[in-house]
C-alpha cells in the first residue's frame, strides 16, 4: 500500500472514532446537562473537520514537481498542518469562553444543574477510545514521516486528555453534590487552556515550516558529520536547510583539492548525496557546491 492510501486509511479511521464521538458526547452531554461534556463534543466536531483537511490535501501533497511546483508539493501537507492548528485553537477558544460564561453565571448566583452519570460514562470512554486512535496515528504518522498525520494524532490525544478533565469535573459535581456543580464548568475551562497549549506548539512548529525555517540543530550537525566522513572532502559551509512537507531541502557548499577532475567531484558529490539519502529519505533534496580548497 502506497503512503498517499496509507494515510487514507489511518484518517478515515479517526474520523469514523471522531463521528461516533461526536454524537455520543453530545448527546450524553445534553442529556446529562454536562457544560463540560458538550465541550467535549465540540472538540470532537473540531478533530472531524481536521480529518476533512487531511483527506483534502494529502492527495496533493502527493503529486510530483511540475513546472509550476520545482520542489514538488509537499508543503501542503504542512499547510493542511497548519489549518488543523488554527481549528484546534478556535475550539479551545470557545470551550474557554463557554466555561468562563457559566462560571461568571454561577459567581452571579445562579444555581447550576448537576451533571448526570451518562456524562461520566461517556467522558470515560471517550477517554479509552482516543487515546486507543492516538496511538494508532502516531505510529503510523512516524511511519509514513507525515507532520500532518502525527499532528492529527495529537488531535485525538488532546481530546483524550479534554475527556480527563471532564471527567474529572463531572465526577467531582456528581459526587460532592449541588455547591460543587461549579467543578464542570472549571473543567470544561482547563480543557480549554490545556488544548489552546497544544494548538500554539502546532502552529509554531508549521509556521517555521511555511517560512523556511531551517532544521533543528543536531539534525544540521549530523549533515555535517556525514559530509566531513568522507576523506576527500572538508570544511562544509553556507548550510542550508528546511523541510518539504515529507521530505528535507539540503544545500551545501564543500571543498576538494583543486586538481582534482571533474569527473571525481561529480562522482564525490553524488556518493555524499546518495548517503545523505541514505540517511533522510530518498526524496531529500541535495544540492552539493564544490570548491577548491585553498
Amino acid at each position: 500500500m502506497n503512503r498517499e492510501r496509507e494515510i487514507y486509511k489511518v484518517t478515515l479511521v479517526g474520523s469514523v472514532g471522531n463521528v461516533a464521538l461526536l454524537i455520543f458526547k453530545f448527546v450524553a452531554g445534553v442529556v446529562g446537562h454536562s457544560a463540560a461534556m458538550i465541550a467535549d463534543a465540540v472538540h470532537s466536531l473540531s478533530d472531524f473537520v481536521t480529518d476533512v483537511v487531511v483527506l483534502a490535501f494529502v492527495r496533493v501533497s502527493a503529486k510530483p514537481q511540475d513546472e509550476s511546483h520545482d520542489y514538488g508539493h509537499g508543503k501542503y501537507e504542512t499547510v493542511a498542518s497548519f489549518l488543523i492548528g488554527l481549528a484546534l485553537l478556535g475550539a479551545a477558544i470557545g470551550i474557554i469562553v463557554a466555561g468562563a460564561l457559566k462560571l461568571a453565571a454561577w459567581a452571579g448566583g445562579e444555581q447550576l444543574q448537576s451533571p448526570g452519570k451518562v456524562a461520566l460514562w461517556a467522558a470515560l470512554f471517550s477517554i479509552a477510545v482516543k487515546e486507543a486512535l492516538y496511538r494508532y496515528t502516531v505510529a503510523a504518522g512516524r511511519r509514513l514521516d507525515s507532520t500532518a498525520v502525527v499532528t492529527n494524532a495529537w488531535h485525538h490525544r488532546s481530546d483524550a486528555l479534554s475527556s480527563i478533565g471532564a471527567a474529572l469535573g463531572i465526577g467531582g459535581a456528581i459526587m460532592l453534590g449541588d455547591r460543587w456543580t461549579v467543578l464542570d464548568p472549571v473543567a470544561s475551562i482547563v480543557v480549554g487552556m490545556m488544548l489552546a497549549k497544544v494548538a500554539f506548539d502546532l502552529l509554531k512548529t508549521n509556521m517555521g515550516e511555511l517560512t523556511d525555517g531551517s532544521l533543528p540543530q543536531e539534525v544540521e550537525q549530523e549533515i555535517e558529520q556525514i559530509i566531513t566522513s568522507f576523506p576527500q572532502v572538508s570544511e562544509p559551509h553556507n548550510l542550508r536547510t528546511r523541510r518539504l512537507g515529507n521530505r528535507l531541502a539540503i544545500e551545501v557548499h564543500v571543498r576538494m583539492a583543486g586538481d582534482v577532475t571533474l569527473t571525481q567531484a561529480h562522482d564525490q558529490a553524488t556518493a555524499i548525496e546518495q548517503r545523505l539519502k541514505q540517511r533522510f529519505g530518498h526524496n531529500t533534496h541535495v544540492t552539493i557546491h564544490m570548491e577548491p580548497r585553498k
